[in-house]
């Protein structure tokens, strides 16, 4: 990807850039992710609400009608993962809504960082599915702490063309055969995930013993793989040349090198494809209460959720959104039209024991020690 130096603004404003690549952006316009830690639009160019999300998730197609009563979108600030996200709010970043995965809600709520959400002020919640709204956690003490958007897998999206496989299993990611051809995604609940998978143990509820045995498959893995990352702009690209053969992605990347005519498929795993379902979390204090709300109500249009069917392939919370989209476009995309479906016949990413001890044995076997 070529980029001026221009206008960051235009740059991010114009292009779909996926779920997390914000780092090869700023990289191709000369500019490291610490020098910019948290991309704003200009102050003139919008509200006064803060949004703290995951790239390509700011474009004003999701929230047409909080653009239009309010003349501009929320500011947008970016994380690289919903991990990352939780620690810089953690130290102190104040956001007014955030746009993590349903895995962190008691992490967020251990810290006191979030409010519980009114939901008489929601009035698509009762069209959500039900099977999104029961997730542990999104309710809890008789009160409402996260409200589902979005849903969709985590997979190995691979060349058909450059790849033998009897059949379909994350192990692939362990094939010496393509030694320095694969990828995986830098993140706990997506590697080490999978590193617990092919060990055998429970990713969710690691005992004592059971760490050692996914330190030892991640370190097994590690001469494999070229790259950990959340760049998918890169791996896409890499993909496309073939100097990658295969790279745990998401739905997303499948989509957009499908409709570039390349021979790809997005893996079903015989151990299971793994599923994440992501929402917003209101946080304490938030001087932008009302509006907060319209914004929620925004991204909850069900022509909101259409859209984030049809172009980005994630499925959506509101069930309205659904029923605009055919058949046919939901086949395609490997979508069913309810997540339930989904949820019963995949690895559905929960939260995770002792999530800082994982996150300190990745770091160390990705460092090398």
């Amino acid at each position: 990807m070529t980029m001026r130096k221009e206008s960051l603004a235009g740059v991010f404003s114009q292009q779909q850039i996926g779920r997390r690549p914000f780092n090869t952006a700023l990289a191709a316009l000369g500019i490291g992710l610490m020098t910019v830690p948290l991309l704003r639009r200009p102050a003139a160019a919008a509200s006064d609400l803060t949004y703290f999300t995951w790239s390509g998730y700011e474009i004003p197609e999701f929230h047409k009608a909080y653009v239009e009563k309010y003349g501009a979108g929320p500011e947008a600030s970016l994380f690289g993962d919903d991990e990352e996200g939780f620690q810089k709010i953690r130290a102190g970043f104040s956001p007014d809504i955030t746009h993590p995965c349903f895995d962190k809600i008691d992490r967020f709520r251990a810290a006191d960082l979030i409010q519980p959400i009114d939901v008489s002020r929601i009035p698509e919640w009762a069209s959500l599915f039900p099977s999104l709204t029961s997730l542990p956690g999104v309710q809890s003490d008789g009160q409402v702490w996260f409200v589902p958007w979005d849903w969709g897998n985590t997979s190995i999206l691979y060349r058909t063309d450059l790849v033998e496989i009897k059949e379909e299993s994350w192990s692939l990611l362990w094939d010496d055969r393509y030694s320095g051809r694969m990828a995986t995604i830098d993140a706990i609940h997506d590697t080490p995930v999978v590193a617990a998978i092919v060990a055998g143990v429970d990713p969710f509820n690691l005992s004592d013993a059971d760490l050692p045995k996914v330190r030892a498959a991640l370190e097994k893995q590690r001469p494999l793989v070229r790259m950990y990352t959340t760049d998918m702009t890169s791996v896409e690209q890499a993909l496309a040349s073939g100097e990658l053969v295969a790279a745990m992605t998401w739905n997303d990347s499948m989509v957009r090198l499908t409709q570039q005519g390349l021979p790809v498929k997005f893996m079903q795993p015989k151990e299971g494809i793994l599923t994440w379902v992501c929402g917003y979390v209101l946080h304490k204090g938030t001087p932008n209460l009302d509006k907060a709300y319209d914004f929620i109500n925004a991204r909850l249009a069900p022509e909101s959720g259409a859209y984030l069917i049809n172009e980005y392939g994630y499925g959506n919370a509101n069930r309205k959104a659904f029923e605009l989209i055919s058949e046919a476009r939901l086949a395609e995309l490997g979508l069913p039209k309810d997540p339930s479906i989904m949820l019963d016949n995949s690895v559905v990413l929960r939260p995770m024991r002792d999530a800082d001890a994982v996150t300190r044995m990745f770091e160390e076997v990705k460092a090398g020690y």
